[in-house]
């Protein structure tokens, strides 16, 4: 069985841009640098190397950084094979990656209520630079993590770069995407949703094609806490995720695979109970969060505030959406269908008013050159024609929420010269649009763009453009692009311009695909539409 395949989640940890520590020959040669160095020769009490998932850091700040990791030595087994009680883990921060200048170091927790997950919100450290993490656990010690604080407010930034990704089905094919992101040098990686999929998992792993039968239990799909939690264990167990995580923070939300597919706040895609449906949310949303790099505190039951924003000193400012938890539910029972007196309903919640507000708001108040909306669903209308029925929307997008959809296109135009700029997953292909006042009308305002970025995996290999991609080119003149291959999207900005580079592979069936840029656009800060380089 080789290192890409099922169920070898060890086997190849870091990128060759910054030090991986593993082993006890590293062990000793950093022990005099760790918190407890004395106790690095001492004989573990856990069953192997507990850092099989690898760590991760997320939602710079200024000042600080949430750096995670989750102890599991035999991932697959209930709570990650760990003894049931709780743990102290020790971790560092340092200005370079062989640790010779700590500047943070202390102890966490990992707890078996929280799958010893351990998340650590590193205080005190300077903005807009680049530091390295790790953790100890017994004699064991992670990789080495890279992570970059945000610049201060009101700094003066030339230049910042984010990833996008999204959509990362592991029995879809290989994260060669992933593989590619890890040696981008990006400030950040914006994961705007499905980071796994609840479904089961085939016995050969689908277009993984494994030499070794997936176990049993992950065969059917997740829809408790430790199901959710064996699924995380297993995308993690995939090293160009892995490599991804360690090279840059990452500024995650979700859209409904974390949960279950096409599901709107608390209806279920089956119409399962409301009760039995709340106690799955609240399973997946405790899972998502043990194996993300947020902040404390926990979800406690089934609602968490994810929507958030992070600001770049004056450059740039993120406003994270969640478009899944204060939804209404699909109209038209959900897919591609005409307008309909539901759809155009304006008392049905998307975003949700309180997550509007919170929005516009923040806009206002914004002093950065450019202002990104990390959203998970097509935010610009999208038309499908179909022979027989004619225009048709997509319900489960903000087409499908049109007085929403609408308010939130007329609070972007308001605040045009904020330039708005929304990012996108969801749809497994690139597109580029100019956002406009009638996307009828191609001589009507353009007040924003969205930059959707097409899947890490899901969708398998993908083509240039199917034939629903021509159908939305031929019939939507605010679209610029479509591809469906697999890949990720990155933004550079400056105080003049954005430049979206669309990056895609030609395979993902079998590890090695290149990486390639098949379109570039730029927009002006101040003059909103994009411009093909």
């Amino acid at each position: 069985m080789t290192e890409e395949e099922f169920p070898r989640p060890a086997a190849r940890l870091a990128r060759r841009r910054f030090l991986t520590v593993t082993g006890a020959a590293t062990a000793l040669a950093f022990a005099s640098n760790l918190p407890g160095g004395a106790e690095a020769s001492a004989a573990s009490r856990l069953p192997g190397d507990p850092f099989t998932l690898g760590v991760a850091s997320g939602d710079p700040l200024p000042d600080a950084v949430v750096i995670w990791t989750r102890l599991a030595p035999k991932p697959y087994e209930p709570l990650g094979g760990m003894p049931y009680n709780a743990m102290t883990v020790e971790w560092q921060v340092a200005t370079d990656e062989r640790f010779r200048h700590v500047v943070r170091s202390g102890k966490a927790g990992a707890r078996p209520e929280y799958s010893y997950s351990v998340h650590v919100d590193v205080r005190g450290l300077n903005p807009d630079r680049h530091y390295w993490y790790r953790f100890k656990a017994d004699k064991h010690l992670s990789p080495v993590g890279r992570t970059k604080t945000a610049p201060a407010p009101g700094q003066r930034v030339d230049h910042l770069t984010f990833a996008v990704a999204s959509c990362q089905s592991w029995p879809d094919g290989y994260y060669t995407a992933h593989s590619h992101l890890a040696d981008e040098n990006v400030d950040a990686v914006l994961f705007v949703g499905d980071y796994i999929y609840e479904y089961g998992i085939s016995t050969a792993g689908g277009l993984r094609n494994v030499s070794d039968p997936v176990p049993d239990q992950f065969r059917t799909e997740a829809d408790t806490l430790d199901r959710y939690r064996l699924q995380y264990a297993l995308y993690k167990s995939d090293p160009d995720l892995r490599a991804a995580h360690q090279n840059a923070p990452w500024i995650p939300t979700w859209d409904d695979h974390e949960v279950q597919d096409n599901y709107a706040n608390l209806t279920s895609r089956t119409n399962a109970p409301v009760e039995d449906f709340t106690v799955r949310r609240a399973s997946a949303y405790r899972a998502y969060w043990e194996h993300m790099p947020l902040r404390s505190p926990a979800p406690q039951g089934p609602n968490y505030m994810l929507y958030r924003r992070f600001t770049f000193g004056r450059l740039a400012e993120i406003n994270v959406l969640d478009t899944r938890q204060y939804r209404a539910d699909q109209a038209s029972g959900d897919g591609w269908h005409p307008d309909s007196p539901e759809s155009l309903d304006p008392a049905r919640a998307f975003a949700g008013d309180q997550q509007q507000r919170w929005l516009f708001d923040g806009m206002q108040r914004s002093h950065s050159t450019w202002n990104l909306l990390a959203n998970q669903v097509v935010m610009s209308q999208m038309d499908l024609v179909d022979p027989k029925l004619g225009d048709t929307y997509n319900m489960d997008a903000w087409d499908g929420y049109a007085a929403e959809q609408k308010r939130m296109h007329d609070g972007l135009a308001a605040l045009r010269t904020r330039n708005p700029v929304v990012v996108t997953g969801d749809v497994h292909a690139a597109y580029a649009m100019d956002m406009k006042r009638d996307f009828a009308d191609p001589d009507s305002e353009t007040f924003g763009v969205e930059l959707v970025g097409t899947s890490i995996s899901s969708g398998g290999n993908g083509m240039e453009v199917s034939v629903n991609g021509q159908n939305f080119l031929d019939h939507n003149p605010h679209l610029k692009l479509v591809n469906e291959r697999r890949g990720y999207l990155v933004v550079t900005l400056t105080p003049h311009e954005l430049h979206a580079d669309y990056r895609a592979v030609p395979y993902i069936d079998r590890p090695g695909a290149p990486i390639s840029t098949v379109k570039s656009f730029t927009v002006e800060a101040g003059n909103p539409g994009l411009n093909p380089v």
